[in-house]
């Protein structure tokens, strides 16, 4: 493998993904000439395209830019989503190019930083963006790859000319996550997920295991109380919500709109500390980044103000209409335990108001393996309108399908509904609290819900 500062030019295929585009803006940072193609136009590439890395739309091998077509300096990444016969793809792979997967980059930038590498199949976007949220507004400040747009910073990247701290998302699709050498690792969850990768709920597991026995020699490992990581031989810690362990909290209520708890840690307890992100699972995941950052010596003065000021990630319960009248929220949970936590943090927050829910199912496999426990979680909202299932990489299964989906949600009202038709239904004179979830392209909707509420 070249060295990655010998690199001049790095092209990127699919470089919209939100990983992907934080690469780019990475070595657009480093001086390097960046350029990429993806399938279509989006909010994030026209962000790129504004910070001066051009990108296209066609897989087409011409409409490469010269200054990518040199193999001594040309750095190409391309992330697992990308189909095998792509023509551009396959044009730097059969020509000589250094072609790397997107988690091979981030193994070799994780091996020059002291990382933070946050893992688990649900919580790691918000944990990572509240570690990194509380070392930069630290003395100690950090670079960090984020899973999502920070709401703090508008971006899902940081970059530090002080700081040798790292924090990055450790991704366990297609196994990406073994390519990383964490000092610090967070495993927030190791749920069923990516079956039609892993096969089974085992091999899972098993791959977060081998992720542990990445963590450096002198490395640290942070994770939920539960999960079955003690027999590690790295230095370790449990965290929770309220059950004693080496951080947890207590004291919890709720005072303005946000929570205050005590916290509680192997060196100490700290008093009263605020959190305004809503949802007790991201509470949660507030301990778990307090611990990494406690392990890294931040101050009490320092965790007290970063805590207090993290203001969340979009499409993570992200807030777009709060009025007594009507709310409307937006999350990009796509699995049933996402989800049950996305509904169970409304119902907390506006107790008996009628929640209405829009949920675009993402992929076939993860609606298949997991049916049941979907039209499960969905029964508990008053009303279900479920969109066509977002096929990513994906040819579509016999018999799977959000209609039959919606044959198993028990909700009386329910339906089956286009995008266009989920628009053109939309008023506020019948929504009270509306819910939009899934990862797929429904987040295309937000806008124009939210102007179409508002007018």
């Amino acid at each position: 493998m070249k060295g990655l500062t010998n690199i001049q030019a790095v092209y990127l295929i699919g470089i919209g993904g939100i990983g992907m585009s934080g690469l780019a803006r990475y070595f657009a940072a480093q001086g390097k000439i960046v350029s990429g193609y993806d399938r279509t136009s989006t909010e994030l590439t026209n962000e790129l395209e504004s910070a001066g890395i051009s990108v296209h739309f066609q897989d087409n091998v011409s409409a490469i830019p010269y200054e990518f077509k040199n193999t001594d300096n040309t750095l190409v990444i391309y992330t697992p989503a990308v189909p095998s016969n792509h023509s551009e793809l396959n044009y730097f792979r059969n020509n000589g190019f250094e072609v790397l997967k997107r988690s091979q980059v981030l193994g070799e930038l994780s091996k020059t930083y002291n990382t933070v590498a946050v893992a688990g199949t649900h919580g790691k976007t918000t944990t990572s963006s509240i570690v990194a949220h509380l070392l930069r507004s630290s003395s100690k400040d950090c670079n960090a790859f984020l899973g999502g747009i920070s709401t703090n910073y508008n971006t899902n990247l940081l970059t530090s000319t002080s700081s040798n701290l790292m924090v990055v998302e450790a991704d366990e699709f297609d196994r990406s996550f073994l390519t990383l050498s964490p000092d610090i690792a967070i495993v927030t969850s190791v749920d069923a997920d990516h079956l039609d990768i892993y096969g089974s709920a085992d091999e899972i597991l098993n791959s977060f295991q081998d992720f542990t026995e990445r963590i450096t020699e002198n490395g640290t490992l942070i994770y939920r109380l539960g999960l079955p990581f003690s027999d590690t031989k790295k230095k370790n810690f449990t965290y929770s919500l309220n059950e004693k362990c080496d951080y947890y909290i207590s004291n919890i209520s709720v005072e303005s709109g946000k929570y205050k708890f005590d916290l509680h840690s192997p060196s100490g307890t700290m008093k009263d500390l605020t959190f305004g992100m809503p949802g007790l699972h991201n509470v949660e995941n507030a301990v778990a980044a307090f611990a990494a950052v406690d392990q890294l010596g931040l101050s009490e003065a320092e965790i007290r103000i970063g805590l207090a000021s993290y203001k969340g990630v979009k499409r993570r319960f992200e807030v777009h209409i709060n009025t007594e009248q009507l709310v409307y929220i937006d999350d990009y949970a796509h699995h049933p335990t996402e989800i049950s936590a996305c509904v169970s943090s409304v119902r907390e927050l506006f107790p008996g108001r009628k929640v209405k829910g829009i949920f675009q199912p993402h992929l076939f496999s993860r609606t298949k393996d997991h049916m049941n426990e979907f039209a499960e979680t969905l029964s508990t909202l008053d009303e279900v309108t479920l969109l066509e299932i977002y096929p990513v990489r994906e040819e579509p299964i016999i018999g799977i399908t959000s209609s039959a989906l919606l044959e198993k949600v028990t909700a009386q009202n329910k339906g089956l509904q286009s995008k266009t038709a989920v628009l053109d239904a939309i008023t506020a004179s019948n929504t009270d609290v509306l819910l939009t979830m899934g990862a797929g392209d429904i987040d295309q909707l937000v806008s124009p819900i939210k102007a179409k509420l508002l007018s």
